[in-house]
């Protein structure tokens, strides 16, 4: 039995991950709830803002935690194709969830089904993205682990939906991300705590990207563009804002469309006062 180490830097990868993952929560949930405030095609690229935030986010966090994953006795690689898969798989099923959100008439039944979704995502791109793993040996799960850590996942899940239904106030959607990170670092940890690894010593060479040559500068675009979108959407105005502009733009504005409709002959007083020359 190989013996696995989750922080092979300390508590640098451990840190980072979670603030990941709070970064791509805190950008999903707003974006979700400026997409409840819009309607329209506006209302469907806020949200597909928000599945690819809250997938980039989760994705991010599990692969920089991988950072610092090492099996004693071993060597560790990661099938390109497949990690890549996973990312895809995230952010596709929770923009089901998100969508089932956003548009669900029923806010109760809707949140159920976007939370149930949205957890199995996550907890879906989790396995896959450990199914990538390419070692000497042979990796086993603890059943009981694996089914807590999925319901960890869909728990938290719907609580970040029903705080994108119903927190608005930009210090509760703080608040609330912080919540949903610690609940995905939560899930990711202790389906990490699930797995077993049996080390067959070999010498033959593992298939695969190092986590250097591939995770890492995936994981750093990521994060890169999880601070662009999070400077936009931080920039960009709110629909309540827009129409305050507009209603004091109108208010404001000059109405060319006057006209004067006096009668022919017709001279004010001011007009009668004055001489003519």
């Amino acid at each position: 039995m190989g013996h696995l180490d989750h922080a092979t830097f300390g508590w640098l990868t451990p840190a980072l991950s979670y603030a990941m993952a709070c970064i791509g929560a805190a950008l999903g949930l707003r974006c979700t709830v400026r997409a409840l405030d819009a309607t329209g095609r506006s209302r469907r690229n806020w949200l597909l803002t928000a599945a690819s935030a809250i997938g980039t986010g989760i994705w991010t966090m599990h692969f920089v935690a991988m950072l610092g994953f090492g099996v004693t006795g071993t060597d560790i690689r990661y099938d390109v194709p497949l990690t890549i898969l996973s990312l895809v798989v995230a952010m596709a099923v929770v923009g089901v969830g998100v969508f089932a959100v956003g548009y669900g008439r029923d806010r109760g039944r809707s949140l159920l089904i976007g939370g149930l979704t949205t957890g199995i995502g996550v907890a879906s791109m989790h396995y896959m993205g450990m199914a990538a793993l390419r070692l000497h040996g042979q990796v086993r799960y603890d059943p009981l682990l694996v089914g807590l850590s999925v319901l960890i996942a869909v728990v938290a899940a719907t609580a970040a939906l029903w705080a994108a239904l119903n927190i608005h106030a930009p210090a509760a959607v703080a608040v609330a991300s912080f919540v949903m990170g610690a609940a995905v670092s939560s899930m990711h940890y202790t389906g990490m705590f699930a797995v077993r690894v049996e080390v067959v010593p070999s010498g033959a060479t593992l298939p695969g990207a190092t986590v250097m040559q591939f995770i890492f500068p995936l994981a750093v675009g990521l994060g890169s563009y999880l601070f662009i979108t999070s400077a936009f959407v931080a920039l960009s105005p709110t629909a309540r804002e827009r129409a305050a502009y507009a209603s004091a733009g109108r208010l404001t504005e000059p109405d060319d469309r006057a006209v004067d409709v006096a009668p022919p002959g017709f001279r004010t007083a001011e007009a009668a006062r004055t001489p003519t020359t």
